[in-house]
């Protein structure tokens, strides 16, 4: 692993930590969101995880002291988080994925937070959907915000995404673990996941950690959805949060057994007004099927989602796979994503 720093001489309240792997088309709009923070007192920790693209050439060309950057070979989302916590100084640690962006007011939001709560552990607000061309998508996400158990983090994850968490360090290390194969390595993030990494660590944060989760009401984060490849990704994705189940029955069976109808149901509701998203209605269809045989608890708790995401889908596949895609992809995602 190779260190290349330029730091002021205190040590930083915040340390934010962003992975970089082959995004050069959205990188430098991430590094200027975070240098363009109402709150100064961070470093930014680039984590290079061994791409091949432009995309550290771009990182270098920020001449800004409280930036540092780690290069190391590639070891995924997990384990580029995991090097760039372990490199961390701050009191609080933030995550920001490079191909999304934050709002100028959101680390001095957080820190008052914070500040304000010395039992919270981690702090989250809302994001607004954006496109892969940076341009805002009619969608906010409107997560609960007090009183969030861990029943909540797994049926409807309100934190939403791996850049919308600013967590107390102290509350990082109660998770903390050594890698299983390579013992000086500490680990937060589970690096044998390759997608749903976050929601694995949002519930052993609140389940085994007994960290608590407070979200506040601005939105403060733009996280970009990529016009390519989801659908693709849509039963890998499933079959990751099913990975994520399996190992919360290590360590959590009785809340597990409790709560997994109607958290997969859930999954697979969210999932499927993704592929409603992407234009694929059969795809969404099926997976509204696999919701239904889980559980009707979505239904009956959120029915005006519900219904309006079985509609999109039986739409799509009234009118056929074309005009849907062209339509899906002129709502951009609309209201059918969160």
């Amino acid at each position: 692993m190779e260190i290349s720093t330029s730091h002021p001489r205190d040590v930083p309240r915040v340390s934010v930590v962003m992975p970089v792997y082959n995004v050069e088309a959205y990188v430098a709009e991430a590094i200027s969101s975070v240098l363009a923070q109402t709150f100064t007192d961070f470093e930014l920790i680039i984590v290079d995880d061994g791409g091949h693209d432009a995309s550290m050439e771009i990182c270098r060309s920020f001449a800004d002291p409280r930036i540092t950057i780690v290069s190391q070979q590639n070891r995924g989302l997990a384990g580029a988080r995991n090097t760039g916590i372990a490199a961390a100084r701050g009191e609080f640690v933030a995550l920001l994925d490079s191909d999304d962006r934050w709002l100028p007011e959101k680390l001095m939001l957080h820190v008052i937070h914070l500040d304000n709560a010395p039992e919270m552990g981690l702090s989250f607000a809302p994001s607004r959907f954006i496109d892969a061309a940076g341009q805002p998508l009619r969608i906010v996400q409107r997560p609960k915000l007090k009183a969030v158990a861990a029943k909540d983090i797994f049926c409807r994850n309100p934190v939403g995404n791996g850049s919308a968490p600013v967590l107390r360090r102290s509350a990082l290390d109660t998770v903390a673990f050594a890698h299983p194969h390579e013992r000086s390595r500490t680990c937060w993030f589970d690096e044998s996941l390759r997608q749903s990494e976050d929601i694995e660590m949002w519930l052993r944060l609140s389940l085994t950690g007994g960290v608590r989760f407070e979200g506040i009401a601005q939105v403060l984060t733009e996280y970009r959805i990529g016009s390519g490849g989801l659908s693709a990704q849509i039963l890998r994705q499933y079959e990751t949060w099913e990975g994520v189940v399996t190992r919360m029955t290590r360590y959590a069976p009785e809340f597990t057994a409790r709560h997994i109808a109607r958290a997969r149901a859930y999954q697979l509701r969210y999932l499927a007004r993704r592929a409603i998203q992407l234009g694929d209605a059969g795809m969404a269809m099926a997976l509204l099927r696999g919701a239904a045989a889980s559980s009707i608890k979505p239904l009956l708790e959120e029915p005006v989602k519900s219904l309006t995401t079985l509609a999109a889908a039986i739409a799509g596949r009234l009118i056929g796979p074309d005009q849907f895609a062209r339509l899906a992809g002129r709502a951009a995602g609309g209201q059918l994503v969160a």
